[in-house]
């Protein structure tokens, strides 16, 4: 074999961390013949750098459609690749979607290429040679490159990547530091950006400490003039006045890189510049910047949904959320302390990472199961209070408990966001009689239903017994206050320390997460429905002082009597889900998720 095709359909920061692979190709075959399909766009990334001897390029916003090849373009395009003949074709990229896998299928055929290799995820059928895909973060991008340069001869070693770079058009000044600072992400997702504002209180205060030229670059749709115009301090703002190679020279003139997750990081990251690297809704397992020698702070709030896009198998949400809690609670002053440790002095590379989310709870008092892909904790309610009781006395953090039930499940197939925070949930107990008949037929069956309903009563029991805190927040106006006077007339020395409706907007977090925080409180239950309850615990986990924290739905309404419940023997018999339809028609829409639910087990089964 001597001559390779390697297709790399994605943006600039995908392009970058394939150079390392290339460079694998290139030295196992130093006469071979390298030819690199990529976005216009991209292209200017491998120019001059000797890794490739030819390059196709394609407008990416046309060819990132279902419909690409039926545009005149890229039947030109495959009609060319048919007269090259290629001796293996290398596909650097996931097999995410079926449908779209079918356009690298077409090219796969038309190179005329023996050898087709690429990531196996049950999509990659054209494929002849191939690892396993195990998702996105299982291993770096461009770990799982060399990977696939290693099933043709090339070596496994963690080659830096490398860039196409020009002299620097902007002198350095002989006494001062150079900050480079990119506010935006590249247009792919713009929730991976961070505000503006402190972007600018960031660049104040190093041109306060450290006298540093404070130098704005990015692309013309960065948010570089807005941040200029935040900040009390002259910079120079070369903001969409550069090419990619003399934004890499102005780069490595740099002392320091500030930016989010983007194209012109993963370009910093190449050069080897110290770097402070901002992540949210992105994976930094998956597109951490690749600095092998460098020395590099990637930071992160921690929140539970974090990362919600490109996760596993599945794209999710790659535009986020509208709260934007996780890139809303990276503050100037965690970016400001990472700054100083990279300027201390100390030259030996690192790769940190601070505000990592922490190590999800797993126990060996129970098992836990999959249904549809998402977890559900075999354990009964003593287990359960035990639990709570050793976390409030032991633990370190606040746990996530999600109650499960059927419509729960459906919600989380068609909402990734929700999905991520169900499986990183320290607990999820069986709500829902659906999950039973699924574990039977599933032939794991669970030991008992553990409802939210008969939950918070037994919680309130148990701070009785126990001296538990508890704090209500959520439910309609008055309720959760009934529902506290309900519970405290049954069991007088209960401790609830705090009662709040307020609502589940991003705008009242961090005022709601203080008033808990305040409280004292060990357990705050949040009543704003599902499945809004949980994902205001997940963007808000790492904050709140208590040690656990639960979604609880509609209980406040049944224990302050203003919904009745079903009587007993509908509730063992598994019909209060239609005791509920009954005095609530409305709930017609919602309770179509159960046959959806039944369906999705009997043709899944179990994955």
């Amino acid at each position: 074999m001597n001559r390779f095709l390697i297709v790399q359909t994605g943006d600039i920061g995908d392009l970058i961390l394939s150079t390392p692979a290339l460079s694998a190709l290139r030295e196992a075959y130093p006469d071979g013949h390298i030819t690199l399909m990529t976005p216009s766009h991209s292209a200017p990334v491998v120019m001059n750098t000797g890794l490739v001897d030819a390059i196709i390029t394609f407008d990416a916003s046309q060819f990132n459609r279902t419909t690409a090849f039926l545009k005149p373009q890229n039947l030109r395009m495959i009609w060319h690749l048919r007269r090259e003949r290629y001796d293996a074709v290398l596909f650097f990229r996931h097999f995410t979607l079926k449908l779209g896998t079918i356009k690298f299928a077409l090219i796969a055929y038309a190179s005329r290429a023996k050898r087709r290799i690429g990531l196996q995820n049950g999509n990659g059928w054209f494929l002849t040679d191939s690892i396993p895909d195990d998702g996105f973060g299982a291993r770096h991008e461009a770990q799982y490159w060399l990977d696939l340069v290693g099933l043709v001869g090339g070596k496994h070693e963690q080659y830096p990547a490398k860039v196409a770079q020009s002299p620097s058009i902007l002198p350095k000044p002989d006494d001062k530091r150079r900050v480079v600072i990119h506010a935006g992400s590249g247009g792919y997702s713009l929730a991976r950006r961070w505000d503006v504002e402190k972007f600018a209180q960031v660049a104040d205060e190093l041109h306060r400490r450290y006298d540093a030229q404070i130098v704005l670059v990015g692309g013309k749709n960065d948010d570089g003039l807005a941040v200029e115009a935040c900040m009390n301090n002259p910079c120079v703002n070369l903001t969409g006045q550069t090419t990619l190679a003399e934004l890499a020279g102005i780069i490595a003139d740099a002392d320091l890189y500030i930016g989010a997750d983007s194209g012109v990081m993963h370009l910093a990251g190449a050069i080897g510049v110290p770097m402070v690297a901002l992540f949210g809704p992105s994976n930094h397992q998956a597109w951490g910047t690749w600095s092998p020698n460098g020395r590099v702070v990637i930071l992160r709030s921690a929140v539970e949904c974090s990362p919600c896009s490109y996760v596993g198998h599945g794209i999710g949400a790659r535009e986020g959320c509208m709260a934007r809690t996780c890139m809303r609670r990276i503050t100037p002053q965690q970016v400001l302390d990472a700054v100083e440790r990279l300027f201390s002095g100390d030259d030996t590379p690192q790769m940190t990472v601070q505000h990592p989310n922490p190590v999800p709870f797993r126990t060996q008092a129970w098992q836990r199961q999959y249904i549809l892909g998402l977890p559900v904790d075999g354990l009964t309610y003593d287990q359960w209070m035990d639990m709570i009781d050793e976390w409030i006395h032991t633990s370190d953090r606040c746990h996530h408990v999600c109650t499960v039930n059927p419509e729960f499940m459906m919600i989380a197939q068609t909402d990734p966001i929700f999905a991520n925070v169900l499986r990183r949930a320290s607990i999820c107990v069986p709500d829902g009689v659906g999950l039973l008949w699924a574990a039977r037929r599933l032939g794991e069956p669970l030991p008992q239903r553990v409802t939210g309903s008969d939950g918070v009563p037994r919680i309130a029991q148990e701070s009785h017994l126990r001296g538990w805190k508890l704090f209500f927040l959520g439910a309609g106006v008055g309720v959760a206050q009934k529902a506290a006077d309900v519970l405290k007339r049954q069991y007088p020395n209960v401790q609830i320390v705090g009662v709040y409706g307020g609502s589940p907007s991003p705008e009242e977090e961090d005022a709601i997460v203080q008033m808990i925080n305040d409280s004292g409180a060990d357990i705050v239950l949040v009543a704003y429905g599902a499945p809004k309850q949980d994902l205001w615990i997940a963007r808000n986990l790492p904050h709140l002082r208590c040690k656990m924290a639960m979604g609880v739905g509609g209980s406040f309404d049944f224990i302050a009597g203003i919904v009745p419940r079903a009587p007993i023997w509908m509730r063992n018999s598994g019909l209060e889900w239609l005791y509920r339809l009954y005095l609530q028609p409305s709930r017609i829409r919602r309770m179509t998720r159960l046959p959806r639910f039944v369906w999705a087990v009997l043709r899944r089964g179990r994955e």
